[in-house]
């Protein structure tokens, strides 16, 4: 009989000792969530249920795995959590909220990480005053050591040395990579800028650009253009697959890339270029009045507001260009024509259109907000002929067409391509390795004004 009581009571707390088990371990994943979810889109609800999940009740972890889950969902990310389901176990009450995509555990297991780093390590900022270039010797170059190792493109870091070493050298190219930078493996003002951004800072970027780079995707059409504006980058995904992927040149921050859902809908060989009406007055005619052949030498024709042709002499254009200029330029199509020699024509209220370049060699730079809004992709012939190949109707005028270079064809599609502009400065690439992009349009105001005293505040518990 004392037996029986005795096995009876061990069973009675080893089965309460992994009910509160599972109770602390669904506490602790679903604070991870809140974590994540107040670094992304900080607020008052979220904070309140950070501070009610203190006391890790199975009624705190019902409530708090249901709202979560709803956040998720809200923002087209899918979880397992039904709210018609009764769960027994908290810790797969809590696992069910949980997002069901491809890279979540990697993105948050990073999160983890930039917070642990923002409680543990020290971060002030680096200033050496100077480019640092191999070899040279600096009283920073030991904490610039330690910062690569903190963010993983360091790993060998010998955190003494005052030396620019080859190590050093090659983990600066990597973190450059990494930062859309122009990789020379020189520590210079932009380099240093990105290394005294704070981890919480990275976290709350890597955050954000998660929620909304899925959110966004979750409505994408099989097949489509995307275009990340602050990473200079297009990528044509063809029923879930890359086809291509293609450097490209975007509208200068006074002049930007509009972020619009599109479709395009026609191909234009040999395109002419009607200089539009800003250009024209901020770009052109400035060099008019300096030189008044350019008009003939970059093969414009001018035309008067009633469609009539103009001809004038250089002097005359010259002279003409110093005051109200009552014309309108249009480019022939050709060799030297800005569009270069395919055009993609999508309707929007911009004006704007993705297209070919003469200027090649700016595809080499590291910022490529250059243009006045419209977008030049590098790969222009792959793209074009990947339409042409899926999309255009006349595919015999297409092959005829090739050894024209003056006349001018627009080609219709069987059907639209979705085209999408889109802004993200964060993410995971396809290693797992985090990546950031400058803010180039100063979109992110929340993120650049929080510091990370402000941002504790909002992910812990008082």
């Amino acid at each position: 009989m004392v037996r029986w009581m005795i096995l009876s009571l061990v069973l009675l707390v080893s089965f309460t000792s992994t009910g509160d088990e599972r109770l602390a371990a669904a506490n602790k994943l679903l604070l991870n969530q809140l974590d994540f979810i107040l670094l992304a889109s900080p607020n008052d609800e979220m904070r309140q249920l950070k501070i009610e999940l203190a006391s890790s009740s199975p009624e705190s972890i019902q409530q708090a795995s249901a709202t979560i889950a709803g956040f998720w969902q809200n923002n087209a990310i899918e979880t397992r959590f039904d709210s018609q389901v009764h769960f027994q176990d908290p810790y797969t009450q809590a696992l069910a909220a949980e997002p069901q995509v491809d890279n979540y555990l990697q993105v948050s297991n990073r999160l983890k990480y930039l917070l642990w780093l923002e409680e543990n390590q020290a971060w002030p900022a680096i200033a050496p005053g100077v480019w640092l270039h191999l070899g040279d010797q600096h009283i920073d170059i030991p904490m610039i050591s330690k910062r690569l190792n903190l963010l993983g493109d360091h790993p060998q870091a010998d955190t003494d040395s005052r030396t620019f070493t080859e190590s050093l050298h090659q983990a600066v190219l990597r973190f450059q990579r990494r930062h859309g930078l122009k990789q020379d493996g020189i520590i210079g003002p932009a380099t240093v800028r990105w290394l005294n951004w704070s981890p919480f800072r990275r976290a709350q970027a890597l955050a954000s650009n998660f929620v909304e780079q899925h959110r966004y995707l979750a409505s994408v059409e099989p097949t489509y253009l995307l275009i990340n504006i602050p990473e200079y980058q297009m990528v044509l995904v063809d029923h879930g697959n890359i086809a291509l992927s293609s450097k490209v040149i975007v509208g200068k921050p006074y002049r930007q890339t509009p972020l619009i859902k599109g479709q395009v809908s026609n191909l234009v060989l040999n395109p002419s270029w009607r200089v539009p009406r800003r250009l024209l007055k901020y770009d052109l005619l400035p060099k008019v009045r300096e030189d008044g052949s350019y008009i003939t030498a970059r093969d414009f024709e001018v035309f008067d507001y009633s469609g009539e042709k103009v001809t004038k002499s250089d002097e005359e254009w010259r002279d003409i260009a110093k005051g109200p200029f009552h014309y309108r330029l249009v480019q022939k199509p050709g060799e030297s024509n800005t569009l270069g020699r395919y055009k993609f024509f999508f309707a929007n209220q911009y004006n704007i259109y993705l297209h070919d370049t003469t200027d090649k060699h700016l595809f080499a730079k590291d910022i490529r907000a250059l243009s006045s809004g419209c977008i030049r992709v590098e790969k222009v012939e792959q793209l074009a002929n990947w339409m042409a190949s899926h999309l255009v109707r006349d595919k015999q005028t297409w092959v005829d067409m090739q050894i024209e270079r003056t006349k001018t064809q627009w080609f219709a599609f069987d059907e639209k391509l979705p085209l999408h502009l889109v802004y993200w400065t964060s993410w995971l690439d396809r290693q797992n390795t985090p990546q950031y992009r400058d803010d180039i349009y100063n979109k992110n105001q929340r993120t650049n004004q929080l510091n990370s005293n402000t941002i504790r505040a909002q992910t812990q518990v008082p």
